[in-house]
């Protein structure tokens, strides 16, 4: 697993061991909250989706620690679970459009 580490290794060459669990724990709320709205998301109101959030901001937390403390590539696996569902929005939405 070592090699897969490719932003771990990148955020603690610029940023140095400082501040490194909340430089990593924005960076997986802020990919985790595009994984979510791209993949999950619906229509809900104000209420509910506040109390999403907030579950968001504690699961991340825990995701944060592995990405620091387990040092899992978390951010890398995050990165391609967003590629994987931007393609399955882009091929969803070419064929609404085609069907209509």
């Amino acid at each position: 697993m070592e090699g897969f580490r490719f932003v771990f290794d990148l955020v603690v060459d610029i940023n140095g061991i400082e501040n490194i669990f909340w430089v990593f724990y924005v960076m997986n709320f802020i990919l985790c909250a595009i994984a979510y709205e791209l993949g999950f998301a619906r229509k809900l109101p104000l209420g509910k989706a506040i109390f999403v959030y907030l579950m968001l901001l504690i699961a991340t937390y825990i995701l944060t620690i592995f990405t620091t403390v387990m040092r899992m590539p978390t951010v890398e696996s995050l990165f391609v679970i967003i590629l994987i569902l931007a393609i399955y929005r882009i091929r969803l939405h070419k064929q609404r459009q085609t069907s209509k």
